[in-house]
C-alpha cells in the first residue's frame, strides 16, 4: 500500500467483499480495524468512496430507511473484486510496516498461504530490526535522558518483542 489512499480502498474493498454497508457503518468498522486512536472522519472515507464509484470498483444505491433520509449503500462490484483480489496477492514492504500490516492481516484470509508467509516473514525482520535499534539505544542512553522517553523506549521493545514472539508462531502454523 503506497499511500493512506491505497490502505483505506484495500480496507474498503475488504469490508465491501463481506456484505454491502452504508457510509455510517463502513466508519464504524474501520474504526475496529484502525483503532480508536486513529479515527476515519468522513470528510476522508466520502471522498474515497466517491472515487472507488467513479472508478467502477464500488457502486451506490439509494434506499429508503424508515428514518426521515434514506441512506447509500455501497456494494463492491466485479471490477472491485478483481481488484481486491489483485491487492490481497501482492506483497511489497508497505505490508510489513505498521498500518500497512494490520489492514492487511485484518483481511488475511483471501490472501493466499505462500503471500500469508511471506508478509509475515518481511513483518518479523523489520520488527527484528526495529527491536535492535531500540535495544541500543536504551543501552546508550545518555544520563540525564529524559526519565519518560526512556520508558516509552522500554514499552516500545517490550511491544516489539511480544510481537516478534507471536508472528513465529503464526509463521511455524501458516507452514504447517
Amino acid at each position: 500500500m503506497r499511500s493512506r489512499s491505497d490502505s483505506l480502498e484495500f480496507a474498503l474493498l475488504g469490508l465491501l467483499s463481506q456484505s454491502p454497508l452504508h457510509g455510517y457503518e463502513l466508519r464504524k468498522r474501520m474504526g475496529a480495524i484502525f483503532g480508536p486512536f486513529r479515527a476515519l472522519s468522513f470528510s476522508v472515507l466520502y471522498p474515497q468512496l466517491r472515487r472507488m464509484v467513479e472508478g467502477g470498483v464500488i457502486e451506490e444505491t439509494l434506499v429508503e430507511s424508515t428514518s426521515r433520509r434514506s441512506r447509500i449503500v455501497y456494494a463492491i462490484t466485479e471490477k472491485g473484486l478483481l481488484r481486491f483480489s489483485d491487492l490481497t496477492e501482492t506483497v511489497s514492504p508497505d505490508t510489513w510496516e505498521d498500518e500497512g500490516f494490520e489492514i492487511r492481516f485484518a483481511f488475511f484470509s483471501p490472501t493466499s498461504a505462500n503471500n500469508r508467509v511471506r508478509i509475515l516473514e518481511g513483518r518479523h525482520r523489520r520488527l527484528k530490526e526495529k527491536a535492535e535499534i531500540l535495544r541500543g539505544e536504551l543501552e546508550k542512553s545518555p544520563i540525564g535522558i529524559d526519565k519518560y522517553l526512556e520508558e516509552w523506549r522500554r514499552h516500545s521493545l517490550e511491544s516489539a518483542d511480544r510481537e516478534i514472539a507471536w508472528l513465529e508462531d503464526m509463521i511455524k502454523t501458516e507452514r504447517k
